[in-house]
């Protein structure tokens, strides 16, 4: 017998959208920030740049480890329990770590912070979003969602550049603690059912249990496909929020009295590394949301695929040529708008594929790749850095591994893999 499916919510302003975009703009606004943090607490401790950026790169992978367990639990007990474990876990690691003084205990710390991002970031909210959303507005729903990760990522590291200005870094990890605290009152607005269909949409319904469904997405080409090319945005976008502040701070040439940055209160090249990182989330607000209203209406591998090909072209030309304030902030724009433009673009084509019942697990799957990568930018970063004394090889890397993801893209079959049990 073929199911009613229950009733979703048709227009994009609505709560739990609202409050989705809410919980991951003060998550991503405090995750955008880590980098800043790397000179001081190197500088005060005497420690070399591979250690605190294994901290990071720890905490990104257990973001990724982190991501298919909180959907799991979420599927299983209510999301909006994953989320309130999400974030203690996340707050819990940010206050501990204002009292570490050992590179060991920063690595530690930042794993739990890295689960509390997974439990307060795309993997729950984009599935919940999704589950809430009508089949007509899910993929420009999913493009909102992300972008408040982009306004997070505007907010964040001006934000910490100005407490770090004002207050040592411990005292800045304990404010940011209680800000993630603050998103708990949006949690009570994150009620939905646990699967919103449409009629149109029964075709890719499973009634299967979640380990079947696993078991049988894992071994699909098309997955393993995504899987692959998830990394390469994970290196891309972790490298840069965790070393580009100090790539700028460091390779960039000074700001001149006379340079248009300067007229807008930019005086150093410090400064200019959080301007950077706010830039790149200031043009991926419009991206993103542009990428979910494209993925809408055209093939969201090639969409992929050519997001991936851009980020490659322009990372090249920025590194060929002399880093300058302008380039700097040239790249940053031009790169922002592609930033985490694949990411509705990515869970669009999980849910359309293999269902939305268990989207957040299988997400979260995908996701972890993408974490992977984000470990190796963040800790090659470091540790190449320490190696040569500059940040090109690792750059590099990221175009070869860029190159490769615009391609493994181009097989993926877009086609629902599952449908309604009779």
């Amino acid at each position: 017998m073929q199911q009613t499916p229950p009733q979703q919510y048709t227009t994009l302003i609505h709560p739990i959208l609202i409050a989705g975009c809410v919980i991951i703009m003060l998550s991503f606004a405090i995750r955008a920030s880590f980098g800043l943090f790397q000179i001081p607490i190197a500088t005060e401790f005497n420690w070399l740049r591979s250690e605190f950026s294994l901290a990071i790169a720890l905490q990104n992978l257990f973001w990724g480890i982190g991501q298919p367990i909180f959907g799991a639990f979420a599927e299983k007990y209510g999301d909006r329990k994953a989320i309130i474990i999400g974030i203690g876990c996340y707050a819990l690691g940010l206050c501990l770590s204002a009292f570490a003084i050992t590179p060991g205990q920063h690595q530690i710390l930042e794993m739990l912070v890295g689960f509390g991002i997974a439990g307060t970031g795309f993997g729950l909210i984009l599935a919940i979003v999704g589950r809430a959303t009508s089949d007509q507005h899910r993929s420009l729903a999913l493009g909102i969602t992300t972008a408040a990760g982009s306004i997070g990522q505007i907010i964040g590291p001006p934000v910490a550049q100005g407490l770090l200005q004002a207050f040592v870094w411990q005292d800045v990890f304990l404010i940011f603690a209680g800000i993630i605290c603050l998103s708990i009152f949006a949690v009570s607005f994150l009620k939905a059912p646990a699967t919103k269909i449409t009629p149109n949409e029964c075709h890719n319904v499973t009634e299967e249990s979640l380990s079947v469904v696993v078991q049988r997405s894992v071994k699909d080409p098309t997955f393993i496909f995504l899987f692959v090319g998830f990394f390469s945005c994970g290196y891309q976008l972790a490298f840069i929020t965790a070393h580009f502040p100090a790539l700028i701070t460091e390779m960039c040439s000074a700001i001149s009295p006379a340079s248009l940055i300067q007229s807008l209160g930019v005086t150093t090249t410090s400064g200019l590394g959080a301007m950077s990182i706010a830039l790149i989330g200031l043009a991926n607000v419009g991206g993103t949301i542009y990428a979910g209203w494209l993925g809408n209406r055209y093939s969201r591998k090639y969409l992929l695929a050519g997001i991936y090909t851009l980020r490659t072209l322009i990372s090249i030309i920025f590194i060929i040529n002399p880093i300058t304030p302008e380039s700097v902030v040239l790249f940053s724009i031009i790169m922002g708008a592609l930033w985490l433009a694949t990411v509705p673009l990515t869970a669009g084509l999980i849910g359309h594929i293999y269902g939305l019942k268990y989207m957040g697990t299988l997400y979260g799957l995908v996701f972890f790749s993408h974490q992977l990568g984000g470990f190796l930018g963040v800790w090659l970063g470091g540790s190449l850095y320490d190696y040569y004394g500059d940040y090109t090889m690792v750059w590099w890397i990221g175009i070869g591994v860029g190159a490769f993801s615009a391609l493994i893209h181009l097989p993926v079959d877009e086609r629902p893999k599952y449908r309604l049990a009779d």
